[in-house]
């Protein structure tokens, strides 16, 4: 999930901006090898002070992403700007995150899984990144007004009615293609 993240940040940040990566970079992660196709995402996410890995020596790209983790990236993208509301979620327990998860409500980047809860630790949902991705893609005053039909996955009525307008957004700019098992692609909102 990491790795869907910080390509999807990538694809963000390639299309509303030239991203360039330094040449020479002193790589620290022990699981993160120049052969990999999301190497200079990751090397671009570490250079920005986006992402910084999980401890030590690992990033663990392949460990499940948090709604907290992907609101903190764009906290951090966005400069850490200061913070004056308070949020009607009551598990906001760490400071890593807590600021993130306030400016992004305010912005109307998220919302919680309920009135009282954002839940941080939640791992996040295909359809929740997509839609945090849109809104912030909105904030950012970009153009979200492609939209592609959802309809050839089998599994498109899955995707929650919040959720569509995102979803249909994001497979339109290629950030959601669908899983594919065997011959046939899955949205996989869920």
């Amino acid at each position: 999930m990491r790795k869907l993240l910080i390509s999807l940040i990538a694809v963000v940040l390639l299309c509303s901006m030239a991203v360039g990566v330094s040449a020479d970079w002193n790589n620290p992660f022990r699981d993160v090898k120049e052969s990999h196709w999301y190497y200079d995402a990751v090397k671009y996410v570490y250079e920005n002070g986006l992402m910084n890995g999980t401890g030590g020596t690992f990033f663990s790209p392949a460990a499940a992403l948090t709604r907290s983790m992907v609101v903190t990236v764009l906290y951090r993208m966005e400069g850490s700007p200061k913070v004056s509301s308070d949020v009607p979620f009551t598990d906001l327990k760490a400071s890593w995150y807590k600021d993130a998860v306030i400016w992004a409500y305010e912005n109307d980047i998220v919302k919680g899984t309920s009135e009282t809860k954002f839940d941080p630790n939640g791992i996040i949902t295909r359809e929740q990144i997509t839609t945090i991705l849109y809104r912030y893609a909105e904030f950012k005053g970009y153009d979200v007004s492609s939209s592609a039909s959802l309809e050839s996955f089998p599994d498109y009525k899955n995707v929650s009615k919040w959720a569509k307008d995102a979803m249909a957004w994001a497979n339109s700019c290629g950030l959601v293609a669908g899983v594919a098992k065997g011959d046939v692609a899955y949205l996989e909102p869920k």
